[in-house]
């Protein structure tokens, strides 16, 4: 049990409506897509969901307050604050690509202390609350996720989602010589990847540029499985602009040689 089992049970509940509308206008015909000023893409779903998720929670926890990836607000250090990211993995969702998620956190002075991720179209949910564990929902049933037992690089599996984002946003040189020092590498990408690593079936997940709502959810998976999660500096909050989920054992090996290379002055997403 954990203090946090009815905010979970909201969340999951929350979690269900999102994935009405988005299965539901999952390759519409007249799905509307439009461009951000930081040229990624946003659908109509994007915000119908977050519009849904944020009328639900006004009824259900009207002193709560909500940031999401469409509709703003701030991950603030002081007070409950649910996060949201309605699709993580738009690309995919606009290109017809099943791997895509909505994402729900609840933070609580600034840490991550509830997660729910769902990705109706890949059949999977997982969640996770402070002090209750991890947990994953899929055509097996209900499973509690631990984290691998993998401690040294050379055995380790590495995923990312874009090896473009490094060469603006850190150091592509950095990432190569970590992927080159792991067994193998994938780009599973997004939410998926450190679900990944919350499951045990990768060792390590790494982003060069994330936002609040990419990621808050993902701490909560990754650390109640018994896995680590900072940024790139090795920072443990949710703000840094990047991401490192692993199963602990990796983490300060993973951290040194990402530091090895960067640029100081690489770019983050707004």
């Amino acid at each position: 049990m954990s203090r946090y089992t009815d905010d979970l049970v909201l969340a999951r509940q929350l979690a269900d409506a999102a994935d009405e509308i988005t299965v539901a206008r999952f390759r519409a015909r007249d799905l509307a897509v439009r461009s951000k000023p930081d040229r990624t893409p946003v659908t109509d779903a994007d915000t119908a969901v977050e519009d849904a998720i944020r009328a639900r929670l006004g009824n259900a926890r009207p002193a709560d307050a909500v940031a999401g990836e469409e509709r703003g607000g701030a991950a603030r250090d002081t007070g409950r604050v649910w996060v949201l990211d309605p699709i993580d993995g738009t690309k995919n969702f606009l290109r017809g690509l099943p791997v895509w998620a909505t994402l729900i956190a609840l933070v609580a002075d600034g840490e991550p202390v509830v997660g729910v991720i769902s990705a109706p179209l890949l059949g999977r949910r997982w969640w996770a609350a402070a002090g209750a564990g991890a947990w994953l929902a899929d055509a097996a049933g209900e499973h509690r996720l631990t984290v691998s037992g993998v401690s040294e690089l050379a055995d380790a599996y590495l995923s990312t989602t874009d090896l473009g984002s490094w060469v603006e946003h850190h150091s592509r040189e950095s990432y190569l010589t970590l992927a080159d020092a792991c067994w193998e590498n994938r780009a599973f990408g997004d939410f998926w990847s450190h679900c990944l690593v919350a499951e045990g079936a990768m060792d390590l997940a790494v982003e060069a540029v994330v936002n609040p709502w990419d990621v808050a959810a993902v701490r909560v998976l990754v650390t109640e499985a018994g896995g680590r999660f900072s940024d790139l500096d090795g920072n443990p909050g949710i703000g840094g602009g990047s991401a490192l989920s692993t199963n602990g054992l990796l983490h300060e090996a993973a951290l040194r040689l990402l530091r090895h290379g960067r640029t100081p002055t690489a770019p983050r997403a707004t």
